[in-house]
Order: C-alpha cells, then sequence, then structure tokens
C-alpha cells in the first residue's frame, strides 16, 4: 500500500464520521419540514405552487454558493451549523414535491370510499392516504439522499469535516490518490445509500415487512459502521484532554488552526500543529477555508490560529489601495486588527508571497517582454486564481498599466502554472513563493509602479487566544524563521515531488532548527 493511501485510510473514520452525520442530520431535517408542508400543500392548491417554486429557487443556486452563503446568514458561523442549513434546504425539493405530487396522485373515488365508512379527515390521510402516496414519497427521499450526500463533499470550505476534504486538500497539493479515494468513497456511500433507500421504496409498494426490516439493518449497520470509529476516536481524545485539563500552559488545551486551499497554507497549518502539539496542545485543523471565512472565524473565537497575508488584509479588511511601504503597512494593519477585532499578530514568518505577472520564458522572450508594463495593448490572455479578478490589486493593474486588451481567464490555482507552461494561457498572477516558477522556467515580470502591494506571511491570534501569552509563546519560533527561499523548496516538495504537507512542513522545522 503507498505511503498516500495510507495517509488517506488514517484520516477515513474522521472524515467519514463528518460526512454521515452532516447527511444524515440534513436529509432527517429536510423530512421532517417537507413531509407536513407537503401534506399541507397537497391539500391546498393555493400553497403547492409557492411551496414548490420556493424550494424549486433553493435547488437553483450552485451547491458551493448556498453554502458558502450560510456563513454570513448565521452571524459568520462555521463548521457544521452553515453546512447542516445549506444540505437541509437542498434537500426539500424532490421530498416535498414527490409528497405533493404522491397524495395529489391518490383518486378522488379512494378518499370518499374512506369517508363513506366513517374516517374522519386525518384518519383518511394516515390510513389511507398516505400508504398509497408513501412509494412516491420515498422515491422522493431516495433523490434527495443522494443529492444531499453528493452535494456534502463541498462543506470542506465553511469548515465542516466532510469526504470532501480529501478532494479539496488533493486538489491543491496535487496528490490525485486523495482525490480518488475522496471521490470513490463519496460515490460508495451514495450508492449504498440508494440502494437502502431503494429497499424501502420496494417494501412500500408490495406492502413487505421484510424487505423494509432488512433495509433497516442495512442502514443501521452502514451508519454505525461509518460514525463508531470516529466516535471512538473522539472519547479517546475527550478522555486524554480531561486527564490533562488541570496542566499549565498548553498542555491538553485544544487549539484550532485554520488553512486556506492551496500548498503553502497546508505546509503552514502542518508546521503549526507540530510546533503546538510540541508544547502539549491538542489541535484541530480547519483545512481549505476561504479567506473571509478564516477571518470572520478568527474575529469570532472559532478558530484561534491562522495565516494571512499583509497584502491581502490591507486590500480587503482595511479597503486600502494605496501604498506606504512594506513595514508600515504592517504596523498599521497590526494596529487596525487589534483595536477593531481584538485579533493579534505576533509577528511575521519573514517572507513574501506575492502576486507576480508570470510568463514562461520562451513566452516572454518572444513578445519582448520583461514588465508589466510592456503587455500594454497586447492581445493576451491573463490566467489567475478564481478570487484575483475581483480584487482592488487587478483593477489598480489594468488601469495602470494599459491592461485593457487583455483576456481574463480565471482558473483553479493548481492548474496555473501548467497553463501557461504549455501556452494555453500567455501570463499568470503566480505566487512568488510557488516552487513550479523555477521547475518550469517561469519569469517574474517587473512591477515598475510598484501596483502590487507586498504579502508578508503574518500569524494572526483571535481576540481570545491572544489573551493568553502561551499560544503566542509555542509560536515564536517561527517569527521571522522562514526565507522565501525555505517556503519555496517546501512547496516545490509538494507540488513537484509528491511529498504530503506534513513531510514538507518537517523538513521546514527542520531547516528552523527545530
Amino acid at each position: 500500500m503507498s505511503e498516500q493511501l495510507a495517509e488517506a485510510f488514517a484520516v477515513l473514520p474522521d472524515y467519514l464520521g463528518g460526512h454521515m452525520r452532516l447527511s444524515m442530520a440534513a436529509i432527517a431535517c429536510a423530512i421532517l419540514i417537507s413531509l407536513p408542508l407537503g401534506i399541507l400543500a397537497a391539500r391546498r392548491n393555493w400553497l403547492a405552487g409557492p411551496a414548490l417554486g420556493f424550494a424549486g429557487t433553493l435547488q437553483t443556486i450552485p451547491g458551493l454558493a448556498l453554502l458558502a452563503l450560510m456563513v454570513p446568514v448565521l452571524g459568520g458561523a462555521i463548521g457544521f451549523a452553515p453546512a447542516f442549513v445549506a444540505l437541509t434546504l437542498y434537500g426539500i425539493l424532490p421530498i416535498l414535491r414527490n409528497t405533493i405530487v404522491g397524495l395529489q396522485a391518490v383518486d378522488p373515488v379512494v378518499r370518499e370510499a374512506a369517508r363513506g365508512v366513517g374516517m374522519t379527515r386525518q384518519q383518511a390521510l394516515i390510513e389511507v392516504e398516505l400508504p398509497l402516496a408513501l412509494p412516491t414519497i420515498v422515491a422522493g427521499i431516495r433523490t434527495a439522499v443522494v443529492w444531499v450526500v453528493g452535494a456534502a463533499v463541498l462543506a470542506t470550505p465553511v469548515g465542516a469535516s466532510s469526504l470532501g476534504n480529501y478532494i479539496f486538500a488533493g486538489l491543491q497539493t496535487r496528490n490525485w490518490t486523495a482525490v480518488l479515494f475522496g471521490c470513490v468513497v463519496s460515490a460508495l456511500l451514495a450508492i449504498l445509500l440508494d440502494q437502502i433507500v431503494r429497499n424501502y421504496e420496494i417494501a412500500a409498494r408490495q406492502r413487505n415487512r421484510m424487505v423494509a426490516g432488512l433495509a433497516t439493518l442495512g442502514g443501521v449497520i452502514l451508519i454505525g459502521a461509518a460514525l463508531a470509529p470516529g466516535w471512538i476516536n473522539a472519547g479517546s481524545r475527550q478522555a486524554g484532554e480531561n486527564v490533562l485539563v488541570e496542566a499549565v500552559g498548553l498542555e491538553g488545551r485544544t487549539v484550532v488552526v485554520a488553512s486556506k486551499p492551496f500548498t503553502e497554507q497546508y505546509i503552514l497549518v502542518a508546521l503549526m500543529e507540530r510546533v503546538l502539539e510540541d508544547e502539549g496542545a491538542i489541535v484541530e485543523r480547519r483545512d481549505g477555508l476561504g479567506t473571509a471565512v478564516i477571518f470572520d472565524a478568527l474575529a469570532n473565537n472559532e478558530i484561534d490560529v491562522s495565516i494571512d497575508y499583509s497584502g491581502t488584509l490591507w486590500t480587503n479588511t482595511l479597503r486600502r489601495e494605496d501604498m506606504i511601504g512594506r513595514y508600515r503597512m504592517m504596523a498599521v494593519i497590526n494596529a487596525f486588527l487589534l483595536e477593531q477585532y481584538g485579533i493579534y499578530s505576533p509577528g511575521s514568518l519573514g517572507f513574501e508571497n506575492a502576486y507576480g505577472f508570470a510568463m514562461s520564458r520562451e513566452g516572454a522572450e518572444r513578445l519582448g517582454v520583461t514588465s508589466i508594463a510592456d503587455l500594454a495593448g497586447q492581445r493576451v490572455t491573463i490566467g489567475a486564481d478564481t478570487v484575483f479578478f475581483n480584487r482592488p490589486e487587478w483593477t489598480g493593474t489594468r488601469e495602470a498599466y494599459g491592461l485593457q486588451d487583455a483576456t481574463p481567464r480565471p482558473m483553479d490555482s493548481t492548474f496555473m502554472y501548467g497553463a501557461v507552461r504549455d501556452g494555453q494561457v500567455d501570463v499568470i498572477t503566480a505566487y512568488t513563493t510557488d516552487g513550479r516558477i523555477p521547475a518550469y522556467d517561469l519569469v517574474i515580470l517587473e512591477d515598475p509602479r510598484a501596483i502590487l502591494p507586498p504579502y508578508d506571511a503574518m500569524i494572526l491570534l483571535s481576540p481570545e487566544a491572544a489573551a493568553d501569552d502561551a499560544v503566542a509563546a509555542a509560536l515564536a519560533p517561527l517569527v521571522n524563521a522562514i526565507t522565501p527561499e525555505m517556503m519555496r523548496e517546501a512547496n516545490r516538495r509538494v507540488d513537484l515531488d509528491g511529498q504530503t504537507p506534513e513531510q514538507a512542513a518537517d523538513w521546514l522545522w527542520g531547516e528552523i532548527g527545530g
């Protein structure tokens, strides 16, 4: 068994358990909402249209967008809550629709017969109409199960543990084993649950209690097998935490660290995890979160530690576009974060990971380009991560250097470097510490007008973590300890050599002198 596959199996209990808890809770809640609403709407035609219209509108929202939207709706909460609400909404439509259709399809003669033998409307509903509509209703639940289990892989960016952790992290670190493993396991889970619900559908059509009993047994076994290992691991961790809870410093204390969805962040979180665990902390990771999600969670004390970049904070949080110099900028950022949010930065890691416009050496020489200014008026295609073209840096660069004729091409950062190397795009907005820049023989274009701000990697602590010197003291060995060359090499080891972020973090810690 390969090392990557062994690592995938090692975290399977946590990821599968999180995926199952999230999916089952959302499906159960969707059923509790949809069945009563469907019964009510089936008897009131004026309600059926608006109810289905609302549920259908929710269904048209892309799953990832709906999940992300729940974070601000729930006051910046991350983790289980926003994912649960979004997936519940996602599961309502098929159950609601099939409940209405199933009940409205009951023959009016049957209803009249039920009333003729003295049944009340409620008795007729429970004893006649619902049993006849049950196969159709269960078919809707079956559809909802597949939709919800599939959509749950998208919960990773909002901080909920799921099988999507394999896919998002694997995509960014080029660990295709993890990507394939996550896809296969999530597909198998959806297929197994679909077959279990299918047996309920068959049992409802055939009025066969034995088939229903076997389906129930299968469901209990599958759900139990998915949840039990995670519960056992959680119990073991809790027992250890309880033993150490009276200790001082970080001994036995849970520290939550979060990362953005790209290689460098995964490495840095693994490095902080190692440093904090060396001090006795119990580290929980929230990998692959979006920039805004991380910042809001940090300000709300839902996570304790993260790494962000001065240029990102300057433009996104402070809403500043002026350039005042690298060190003054960090000082202004530190003061603003502490005063406005209670967030404290014990310092920079020592390197800058800036945006840099990069071209293949052959392409730059062919077009005679050495700086961004040389791109003015040229019909070049610029590839960038999906965020960049919505940032002030792009607006400022486009206006300052006359790039109105350039064609933006958003793409995942994983594929940018190969795209410019292979001539699929002319220019990319590379991250300057990425190891693929020298490996692919790319050149960074000069920025003579200094439009792009500096991007020093800064350690950020939540208000609660900042109130205790133990966390900052544990992370102190990382302050100004990582050079750009060291970070570039660590990134290269993951992106090109196939190492895991943990292995790259171990190498980095050795270089630091840990």
